[in-house]
C-alpha cells in the first residue's frame, strides 16, 4: 500500500481535523532570517533561576521515579493555599486537586471527563485554536458564540441563552482571553453563572492568565455564588512564572469531576514529570516577585502596543488581561491571512492571522507583547510603514492605477 493509501485507515474524526492555523504562519516566520516575532504566545522571561536550582537539585537528590497520578502531595498542597490566598477558595488536596502536564493536557481531560457523544459544548469566539478540536475529540459538538470588537470581545448571558439547546452540556470560558486579552468584570460573569445554573451546565474555566490582570483584581468564575462545584478551574504555571516549556498545569473541581479526569490521566500521561513538579514547588513558594515584575513590565508593554496601533490607525481596545492585542486591520484592505503573511515577507515581522482563532476573528491580527521593548518599537516601525504601502495600494486602486 502507498503511503497516501493509509490515509483511508485513519480515525474519521482526526482525518477531518484541520491543522492548526496558527502553524502555517510559525513555519513561515521560521523559514525567514530577521524575523521580529510578534505570534508566540509565552513571556520572554526565563524561568527564575532558583526555580531551575530547585529542578536541578531535586535531580541530584535522586528525584527521577513516578509521582502519584494527582501530583506530589506537597505541590497540591501548595497549590491549595496558593488558589485560597489568590482566588478565596477552598480545595481539598487530596481529592479536588489534580497536576497535569500543561493547561492543554487538563482541558483535555476535563472534556474527556464530562461530554458524551453528542453533547454540545458552548464556546465564545474568538478562542485559543484548541478549543474546538479537543472538543471534537472528545465526542462533543462544539457550538461557537460570537464576540466582536464593540463588546470589547466579550460573551453576554443573552448570548449563551440564544445557543442553548437540550443537548447543551458544558460552557467553556476563557478569560483573561486568549487571543483579545479581554476580560470579564464581576456582574457580566455573575449573569453569566445564573444561565448556567438555570440551564444546569458544567463549566470549564480556563484561567490560565489570571495572574496578567493589569487593571484591579481577576474575577474567577468559580468564586462566583453556586459556580464552585460545577465549575472544573484550568490554571497553570506557564504564562505568570514564565515555564511554558516545562509543562505543568493544574486542574481543580469537586471530586467526582477531578476523579474521573485522574482516571484518564493516569491510563495516559500516568503522572507529571517529577522534576517539573518540584520547580512548580519552588515557584509558588518563592517566585511572587519575579511574576509581579513580570506583570509590571508586561503592562508597560501593554500601553505601548495599544498607542503604537493607534498611531497607525488601527482600532485596538485596550487589553485588560494577558499578553495580546487583537487589532482591526479591516482598514487596510486586506484579509487577515494576507495582512499576515505579507507582513512577514515585506517586513519580516510575524504577527498571527485572527481567523486562527474563529471565524469572527477575520479582520484581525493577534499580536503578542510578550517581547523585549526595543523589539516592539523594531516591530511597529516596520508595520507602520506596510500599513501606510497598504492605504497607499487603497487609494491607487480606487483612483484605477492599478
Amino acid at each position: 500500500m502507498s503511503a497516501s493509501g493509509w490515509t483511508a485507515k485513519l480515525n474519521p474524526t482526526v482525518r477531518a481535523l484541520k491543522p492548526s492555523g496558527i502553524r502555517r504562519f510559525f513555519d513561515l516566520a521560521a523559514e525567514t532570517k530577521g524575523i521580529i516575532s510578534l505570534g508566540v504566545g509565552e513571556p520572554d522571561f526565563v524561568t527564575p533561576w532558583h526555580v531551575r536550582e530547585a529542578s536541578i537539585f531535586a535531580l541530584e537528590q535522586g528525584y527521577t521515579n513516578y509521582t502519584p497520578n494527582s501530583g506530589i502531595p506537597e505541590l497540591r498542597r501548595e497549590i491549595a493555599r496558593y488558589t485560597a490566598e489568590f482566588l478565596g477558595l477552598e480545595y481539598k488536596p487530596e481529592s479536588e486537586i489534580l497536576v497535569s502536564v500543561g493547561v492543554s493536557e487538563a482541558l483535555d481531560l476535563a472534556l474527556r471527563a464530562v461530554v458524551a457523544p453528542g453533547d454540545e459544548v458552548l464556546i465564545p469566539e474568538p478562542c485559543y485554536v484548541s478549543y474546538l478540536p479537543c472538543t471534537v475529540l472528545a465526542g462533543g459538538v462544539p457550538v461557537t458564540v460570537s464576540t466582536g470588537i464593540e463588546q470589547g470581545f466579550r460573551v453576554r448571558a443573552a448570548d449563551l441563552e440564544r445557543v442553548i439547546t437540550p443537548r447543551t452540556k458544558v460552557l467553556l470560558l476563557c478569560y483573561p482571553n486568549n487571543p483579545t486579552g479581554a476580560v470579564m468584570p464581576r456582574e457580566e460573569l455573575r449573569a453569566i453563572a445564573e444561565v448556567c445554573a438555570a440551564h444546569d451546565l458544567i463549566v470549564i474555566a480556563d484561567e490560565i492568565y489570571a495572574q496578567l490582570t493589569y487593571e484591579g483584581e481577576h474575577t474567577c468564575f468559580a468564586a462566583q455564588p453556586g459556580m464552585r462545584d460545577r465549575t472544573i478551574l484550568l490554571q497553570g504555571f506557564s504564562k505568570a512564572f514564565a515555564m511554558t516549556g516545562w509543562r505543568i498545569g493544574y486542574a481543580l473541581g469537586n471530586a467526582d469531576f477531578i476523579g474521573a479526569m485522574t482516571k484518564i490521566h493516569q491510563y495516559t500521561m500516568l503522572c507529571a514529570p517529577v522534576i517539573a513538579q518540584m520547580a512548580a514547588l519552588e515557584a509558588l513558594r518563592n517566585g511572587r516577585e519575579e511574576m509581579r515584575r513580570m506583570v509590571r513590565a508586561f503592562s508597560y508593554r501593554r500601553r505601548l502596543v495599544v498607542k503604537a496601533f493607534a498611531d497607525m490607525g488601527l482600532p485596538c481596545f485596550a487589553p485588560g488581561g494577558a499578553f495580546y492585542a487583537f487589532p482591526d486591520i479591516r482598514s487596510t484592505g486586506l484579509s487577515s491571512e494576507e495582512f499576515t503573511e505579507r507582513l512577514i515577507r515585506e517586513e519580516k515581522v510575524a504577527v498571527v492571522p485572527g481567523n486562527a482563532f474563529g471565524d469572527c476573528g477575520e479582520g484581525f491580527i493577534r499580536c503578542s507583547y510578550a517581547a523585549s521593548v526595543e523589539e516592539l518599537n523594531e516591530a511597529f516601525k516596520r508595520m507602520r510603514r506596510f500599513v501606510e504601502r497598504c492605504r497607499v495600494e487603497n487609494k491607487n486602486k480606487a483612483r484605477g492605477f492599478a
